[in-house]
């Protein structure tokens, strides 16, 4: 589904949105064995992932139509989102304060009856080159952080972990929250495709293992992402130039089988435009657990 045209009609604007073009890296065709194995960056191992190829991709600047887009519908939101907190690399005041004032604004934004921050990225690509605890490089693959069976097992999981006590949910998702720690991001961006557009074949099931500061023996976390292989009628999108009090907010899971938005596929690119001089792109993603969500 053409989803530009989608949304045009729903603005009764006929015009294509504008955007950029620029190559994405996709799951090479034929890979065998694919898997990701994440390294802290101060092991000075690299992430090691599966072999990937890039295709030039038109990218949607999604500011255009933010007022129409939702998050049941579309899988994403671009919105404003004001906050006082800056301590973004003090991973103790990010969970101690910035959880609690993510939370909050999911609740809000998506009715549900609870929500649960359990995870976080600070990205950074110098910090992440000086092998500081804690942060690592932007992700330059096409990727989907959950498959049916790995989301329902986290959300399952996060459950457990927070000792909930409310009635079993008829509905989960798992919800990013991407934010620039400052701005304007002109060099590596987030970019979104629009599940409408994503056939279930370009999906693939790929292993992945995080190993975290403290032990590099034995991975902490094992699970399970969606490679993306390509296809020529994914619709991406982008917000051009974000700020700090920006946020795009992403579905990475949803348990509802008759949802069309499940599963979001995104990366960081590489903008075309990037100008001489910048500061390079810091950001912050948050991972939610939502507990029934208004339907929508």
């Amino acid at each position: 589904m053409n989803t530009s045209t989608l949304h045009a009609s729903s603005r009764r604007e006929a015009a294509p949105l504008a955007g950029v073009d620029a190559p994405l890296a996709y799951l090479t065709e034929g890979a065998i064995d694919a898997q990701y194995t994440v390294w802290p960056p101060s092991s000075g191992r690299e992430p090691e992932g599966p072999p990937k190829t890039y295709y030039p991709c038109h990218i949607a600047d999604c500011r255009e139509i933010a007022d129409s887009l939702d998050l049941q519908r579309d899988g994403f939101v671009f919105r404003q989102q004001v906050s006082p907190f800056r301590d973004f690399f003090d991973d103790a005041k990010v969970k101690a304060i910035y959880y609690g004032e993510m939370e909050a604004y999911l609740k809000a934004l998506t009715g549900a009856a609870e929500v649960f921050i359990f995870d976080h990225n600070v990205r950074s690509v110098g910090r992440a080159a000086r092998g500081e605890a804690g942060v690592r490089a932007p992700v330059d693959m096409a990727h989907g952080d959950y498959t049916a069976a790995s989301g329902l097992r986290r959300g399952g999981e996060i459950m457990a972990q927070r000792g909930y006590q409310g009635p079993a949910p008829k509905r989960t998702m798992l919800v990013n929250v991407w934010r620039p720690l400052h701005g304007p991001v002109v060099d590596l961006p987030l970019a979104l495709c629009h599940a409408l557009s994503v056939a279930p074949e370009d999906l693939v099931p790929t292993p992945i293992r995080h190993y975290m500061e403290d032990e590099l023996t034995a991975p902490r976390l094992s699970g399970e992402i969606f490679s993306l292989l390509h296809n020529p009628s994914h619709r991406w999108y982008y917000a051009s130039a974000m700020q700090a009090d920006e946020v795009l907010v992403f579905k990475g899971f949803d348990s509802d089988e008759s949802s069309a938005t499940r599963f979001t596929p995104h990366t960081g690119f590489r903008h075309p435009h990037q100008p001489a001089q910048f500061q390079p792109r810091e950001s912050i993603e948050v991972r939610a657990l939502v507990i029934d969500p208004r339907a929508g």
